[in-house]
């Protein structure tokens, strides 16, 4: 029953569409989770009641709490015009469609790191269309640039994408030593989403030198002062090593005390709940599957894979990563996959390749992440690209990355 109820939550996850029922990812999660506890498989208890051990609580609040004090933030950075200033430097001193495009992808990976990315895309989208529109260029480089730097760039941080925020509680890893791993991966991968882009689209970008001029954003100086200041303060408390999901929650608050012209309502309405909601719902759904044992089952499965040596278990480990986040969408897959890493020759190691992996997975293919839906979702009109067309280009970038990615990872590991 726990099987069949994943893998009817899985069909909408994995955004197919079927005449009836007409649900969505959201819907179908709830659903899912619903009948998890209908059916007697999860006890209502268990939803519900919150304990220190973590094995006997299906939803992670401490993820939920991280997400909503992020969302928080960068709302008040967005209403302070910070994105849309970042995004117009980054277009004034980019005089070439080539170095436009690097611009583009360095200031979404940039910003993907330290804040969330699906936030980034969306706030950075129009900004690109406008720019390039204006400056008659090919809107699909740059698009592409925006989502596939953003998952790149997020790969970095605990806070730059659900995933590593998942990962980030089941593994209690501290927030720096993930960041001193992780960072130089992170820098490899954009680098070679950059020069992918570059190589793939070297015939519709030319040489010719031209001058955008984005206009100036009236920009909110005190409240983009506040909210800057406040978010290194919690960039600090994680490095300390305070509870990440208050220091951020603690961080929105200062913010929202001292705004002066900002209403709280405004920012906590803006809140993707939505997306709150399907986390919480799918942390049901697996949390049955795992109780029901079914877990386990996938691992051993997967084990003959994985055994041997540990260079041998890790690689088999990141190749189920890679694909299993494609096949079951890289947040489902995490969820599934935080019960089998402790169980590994090198947890840590384990830690920081689930990471990598179940993020750099999402430019595989165009629903690959969330990411990449919010972008072309937002160019609906302007610019299209089909499923196989993104693949051409995804395909052989995702690839390199992370084998690349993957090897500064092991090289770190081995030395340090």
């Amino acid at each position: 029953m726990a099987l069949a109820i994943f893998l009817f939550t899985y069909v909408f996850i994995a955004g197919i569409r079927l005449p009836y029922p007409k649900l969505d990812r959201p819907g179908g999660a709830l659903v899912g989770a619903v009948l998890m506890v209908v059916a007697g498989i999860v006890a209502p208890a268990e939803v519900f009641n919150y304990s220190a051990d973590r094995s006997r609580h299906a939803v992670d609040m401490d993820t939920l709490v991280l997400l909503l004090g992020m969302m928080l933030l960068a709302d008040y950075l967005s209403q302070a015009s910070f994105f849309r200033a970042a995004g117009a430097w980054a277009l004034r001193k980019a005089h070439t469609p080539r170095l436009l495009l690097v611009a583009v992808a360095c200031t979404s990976a940039f910003l993907s790191a330290f804040l969330v990315n699906d936030t980034i895309c969306l706030m950075l989208t129009p900004l690109v269309l406008v720019v390039v529109e204006d400056a008659r260029l090919p809107p699909i480089p740059y698009l592409l640039a925006v989502c596939m730097a953003s998952n790149a760039g997020s790969v970095a941080t605990f806070t730059g994408n659900p995933q590593n925020m998942l990962i980030q509680g089941a593994s209690g890893l501290p927030y720096a030593q993930f960041v001193a791993y992780m960072a130089l991966p992170a820098v490899v991968s954009t680098a070679v989403v950059v020069a992918g882009l570059l190589f793939v689209f070297r015939k519709a970008l030319s040489h010719e030198r031209f001058e955008t001029h984005p206009p100036p954003p009236p920009m909110d100086r005190p409240l983009l002062g506040l909210t800057l200041v406040t978010l290194l303060g919690v960039v600090a408390a994680f490095f300390i090593g305070l509870p990440m999901s208050w220091s951020a929650l603690a961080g929105a608050a200062v913010v929202m005390t001292l705004a002066r012209r900002s209403v709280p309502r405004q920012a906590i309405e803006r809140v993707d709940y939505v997306l709150l909601l399907f986390f919480a719902c799918l942390f049901v759904v697996v949390y049955g599957v795992n109780k029901a044992g079914w877990a386990d089952d996938i691992y051993r499965v997967f084990s003959p894979f994985m055994s041997g040596p540990p260079w041998r278990e890790t690689l088999g480990f990141a190749g189920l990563t890679l694909v299993a986040s494609n096949l079951f969408s890289n947040v489902p897959f995490v969820m599934l996959a935080r019960a089998w890493v402790p169980a590994l020759h090198e947890p840590v190691l384990g830690w920081h390749v689930l990471a990598l992996g179940s993020t750099l997975a999402g430019n595989l293919t165009l629903v690959g992440s969330v990411a990449n839906l919010i972008v072309f979702e937002a160019a609906r009109g302007k610019a299209e690209i089909s499923f196989l067309g993104y693949l051409r280009v995804g395909l052989p970038i995702t690839l390199v990355s992370f084998v690349l990615g993957l090897a500064v990872l092991l090289a770190e590991h081995a030395l340090f």
